[in-house]
């Protein structure tokens, strides 16, 4: 297994590189975080039938996956929701030694961006987790079923989003004002837990991108540092300028490599995609 440089050394072991295949999805998340900063009150950033695809690279030169989110309004139990779906899965290349296959959906309220549902199910190189977690808003109680395992848990929870709608509902947030440094936290529902994520601010930068140019915002999540990532500040995410505030390219230094994700493409917007003409 060439491409991951793996050595003898433990960590940069073929593991680590199997590892990193298997958090891709994860890290590709991170991207949700990022639309945050700058939103728009007279816009809406969003509607039914957007769709996006991103492309992941390995170290540079090694295709190691794609992402896709999509958007509709469904009915959930007599209501008019909106439904997210997020899919994640490895290269053809990548997959003949660590397929991954992540599948993650949302179901959240078309106007406060509250999660009413998410479902988990995915495959990671065999390991499979098919997981529902109900939010009851009332009660503030998140019913997780796990049908792996045959189980039922009974989790309080308090202000939360979950993985996909947080894409959403940060978008929606309109900051008057934001200074290079400046941060800002996030709670996340995920399994039986609730995570707390932090981005920081750290300006606007013009990129090149397979678009043409384009006007962004820089945000750097704080991650915990380990096996997968080389420090905690080793993640940085552009997201447009525009009312869409979507996330345009994403790159981490990792334990072993690194890893970049670009927007390969979109349709559906409800606004503009800006491009800065010479």
């Amino acid at each position: 297994m060439g491409f991951c440089f793996c050595y003898e050394d433990d960590c940069h072991s073929i593991f680590i590189c199997l590892m990193f295949m298997k958090k891709i999805i994860l890290v590709c998340y991170l991207l949700s975080l990022s639309s945050l900063f700058l939103g728009q009150e007279k816009t809406t950033p969003f509607k039914a039938g957007e769709w996006l695809e991103y492309k992941m690279s390995y170290s540079g030169f090694l295709k190691a996956g794609t992402a896709k989110l999509q958007l509709e309004e469904v009915d959930l139990n007599d209501k008019k929701v909106f439904h997210a779906t997020g899919l994640g899965e490895t290269s053809t290349v990548i997959g003949w030694f660590f397929k991954v296959r992540d599948i993650y959906e949302s179901y959240f309220d078309t106007n406060k961006v509250i999660p009413y549902l998410f479902k988990r199910n995915v495959n990671e190189g065999g390991y499979t987790i098919k997981r529902d977690t109900e939010f009851n808003q009332e009660t503030k109680i998140a019913t997780v079923e796990d049908y792996k395992y045959n189980t039922v848990k009974e989790v309080p929870f308090d202000n939360v989003q979950d993985m996909i709608s947080a894409f959403y509902f940060l978008r929606t947030i309109d900051i008057d004002s934001i200074k290079t440094g400046d941060e800002i936290d996030l709670n996340m529902f995920f399994d039986t837990k609730t995570f707390a994520f932090k981005l920081r601010f750290l300006g606007t930068e013009i990129i090149k991108t397979t678009f043409g140019k384009i006007k962004t915002i820089k945000l750097r999540p704080i991650v915990q540092s380990g096996r997968i990532f080389k420090e905690s500040e080793s993640v940085t995410i552009w997201v447009t300028a525009d009312d869409n505030k979507i996330p345009i390219k994403l790159k981490a230094s990792l334990a072993v490599g690194s890893l970049r994700a670009e927007l390969k493409a979109f349709k559906g917007l409800a606004n503009s995609f800006e491009i800065i003409i010479d």
